[in-house]
Formats: C-alpha cells, structure tokens, sequence
C-alpha cells in the first residue's frame, strides 16, 4: 500500500479522547485500528517490509506497542521482547526512568532478554516528546543490543520526539 494511502487509512482509524490520562492532554486512541483488521494488517505489512532482515528480534513497548510489535516479530519470524512498567517483569531487570508530556514513568526489561549484538526494533504506538523511546533505546543498547531502528504509528511532530532519538532511524505511518 503507498504510504500516503496508509497514513490515510491509519487516520481514519484514529480518535481523539480529551482530557485523558489528566486534564489538558488530547490522548490518540488507536484501538479503532487494531479493531480493523486491513488497518492493523497493513500496519504490520508496512513495518516488515522496511525492517525484514534487518533485525533478530522486536522490542515492544507497554501496552500498545506488545500488539504492534508482537505481531510484526510473528510476521518476521524473529523473538518478541517486552519493556513494561515498573514492577511487572518477574526476573531480574534493568530500569530507565524518563519524563513524559504529563509526568515521570520508569519502564523495564529482563537482563537476559537477548545477547549482546542483538539487532532490535523498538515499537510503540505513538512517539510523543520521545521520552518512552529513548529510554527503551537505552535498555536495548545496555543490554548489548543495537537499535536498528524505532516503528510508531503516530508521530506526534510538535512535541520534538524524534529529537530525543538522537539521530537513529525512526519510521512513523503517520506525523501529525
């Protein structure tokens, strides 16, 4: 599917829901297009075709990006790897803590999640100030492992994101 058909299709699947997780912030809800199922496939399609041998594993962020990423990881044929909220992994873990647009949060990983030389992809649904992507950058890079690359669905371009990437690859459906 051409991107701009996608980043179509993706928007109208979209919707806005104000004032959550606290007043003052405009939350993209994408579960609309995980309900459909030619949206969320073409999603996944277009994540395995720009990283399809690239990478060995795919790192998914809580909660949204466990759905995108577990699915594409399937559909590549390489393992799936969780970064969770603090306190949900049941082993030993590394931590990173890092600010988002509306607070502070702290997200893991297990220690022996992958060997170190590991390719990764990170993915999430939306990349906001970047702050949940940095911090699940710097877990995969403490661990070993080399970002080959950040998958979002949503780009959220006024919040500056892509910035706290530092320069590494980053693939978004969508930049509003």
């Amino acid at each position: 599917m051409p991107q701009s058909q996608l980043a179509e299709l993706v928007s109208s699947r979209l919707r806005d829901i104000p004032d959550f997780p606290k007043p003052g912030v405009s939350f993209k809800d994408f579960t609309p297009l995980l309900a459909d199922h030619v949206a969320f496939s073409a999603v996944v399609d277009d994540a395995v075709a720009r990283f399809s041998g690239r990478v060995d594993a795919v790192v998914g962020i809580e909660a949204r990006g466990f759905m995108m990423g577990a699915a594409t990881a399937y559909a590549m044929g390489v393992g799936f790897v969780p970064i969770r909220k603090a306190g949900k992994l049941p082993s030993r873990v590394h931590a990173a803590s890092y600010a988002l647009e509306y607070g502070q949060a702290t997200i893991e990983i297990h220690a022996d999640a992958f060997v170190p030389g590991t390719r990764v992809l990170i993915m999430d649904d939306v990349l906001a100030t970047g702050g949940t992507a940095a911090a699940a950058c710097d877990l995969v890079e403490r661990l070993g492992g080399t970002v080959v690359g950040v998958d979002v669905v949503v780009e959220i371009a006024a919040l500056g994101g892509r910035a706290a990437l530092n320069g590494r690859e980053l693939a978004s459906v969508l930049v509003l």
